[in-house]
């Protein structure tokens, strides 16, 4: 996915990519402080939002290869098992319940396989969203902070189910974290916003643990990462 000249003004909020390329096959982590444009850039890659201008290239992308997830997913007033396989639904696609099980049997959710899906807590919700991203075997997949506020056991599935899919179907993830220690674990490149701008881009080394641009060595230091620089901890 190439991304050129975007540009999107909401309120005093400008967000302003020059340029910008997502490698497909890869999980790209979106990093920044809060109010930079992450959730922004995602929603007008996913549509969502339509840019002022500028240009999003998909390279043979269609809405039907793109999901996303957050981090307050929208559960429909429907059993768990129903609310996994609406994206097969609405693409057309007969849910093979024998593998929407499995799925479920994963996330420990197929006990509850015909419960009210919207009595389940917030993290089995998360963890429910993940799969129903994740079963009709998407090319580009946005996470939106469905890793922030989960238990350790939570967070270490999401990132194997990441994992696993590389291993097996590689897909594209976008990946929005305030977590780098998940960012840095996962990713194969991080981006950096700063005011809806891209400032620096590069592998989680290089962004994470050798920064070079004084905007995120700033940003890190606010963060549980620690980086090298000149050989000194900071």
């Amino acid at each position: 996915m190439k991304i050129s000249r975007l540009q999107k003004k909401m309120g005093d909020f400008f967000l302003n990519i020059d340029s910008m390329k997502l490698e497909p096959g890869k999980v790209h982590g979106l990093i920044g402080s809060n109010g930079c444009g992450k959730t922004t850039l995602s929603k007008l890659i996913m549509g969502i939002l339509t840019p002022d201008s500028g240009e999003i290239d998909y390279e043979g992308l269609t809405p039907r290869d793109i999901t996303m997830t957050s981090q307050k997913p929208y559960m429909l007033h429907d059993t768990v098992y129903q609310n996994l396989i609406y994206p097969l639904t609405v693409r057309g696609i007969r849910p093979d319940e024998k593998e929407a099980e499995q799925w479920l049997s994963r996330c420990g959710l197929l006990d509850k396989k015909n419960q009210y899906a919207r009595s389940l807590s917030s993290g089995e919700q998360q963890k429910l969203s993940f799969i129903r991203a994740m079963i009709f075997h998407p090319k580009l997949i946005i996470v939106d902070e469905t890793l922030s506020n989960l238990d350790p056991d939570s967070t270490e599935l999401f990132e194997k189910l990441i994992l696993e899919q590389q291993e097996q179907e590689p897909v594209t993830w976008i990946v929005i974290s305030h977590q780098l220690v998940h960012i840095r674990k996962i990713c194969d490149r991080v981006n950096f916003l700063e005011k809806g701008r891209l400032l620096a881009e590069g592998t989680p080394e290089e962004i994470l643990m050798h920064p070079s641009h004084p905007s995120v060595r700033e940003f890190l230091s606010k963060t549980e990462i620690f980086y090298q620089n000149d050989g000194d901890t900071q």
